[in-house]
């Protein structure tokens, strides 16, 4: 099953990482809803995020939450939003998308189209707030 994800995690495609460990990887979303969006991932590859073990789960969660703080600290926002909609990549994610309003995390709504220069230096300024 792998996906554009397991080449991000294998190094076959680049990103902009935010932070990963031994198990999650996150980094900027590049055709995000808002400045900030990211996405954490499991390093295994796992299609339906309710397939992940129990265990994986809740650290999948705790992980994504170091990483909310993290943009929220970065982004001037109300807050974070999450979402897992699982649909557009067979690979579980979740989204991590600051928010001022509920609009914020519209995903019919059209996405941003930063430049390459725009998404190091947001993913930059996320990292420096670890």
């Amino acid at each position: 099953m792998s996906s554009i994800f397991t080449k991000i995690i294998n190094g076959e495609i680049p990103s902009y990482k935010i932070l990963e460990n031994d198990k999650f990887l996150a980094f900027l979303d590049v055709s995000p809803l808002v400045h900030g969006h990211v996405l954490v991932i499991p390093k295994k590859e796992v299609d339906y995020i309710f397939d992940i073990s129990d265990i994986d789960l809740s650290e999948m969660i705790i992980f994504s939450k170091h990483i909310a703080k993290a943009i929220k600290a970065a982004v001037s926002c109300k807050r974070i939003g999450i979402a897992v909609i699982g649909l557009e990549v067979p690979h579980a994610h979740i989204h991590l998308v600051p928010m001022n309003t509920v609009g914020d995390i519209n995903f019919t709504q059209a996405k941003l189209k930063p430049t390459a220069d725009e998404l190091s230096a947001m993913a930059e300024k996320i990292r420096s707030t670890f």
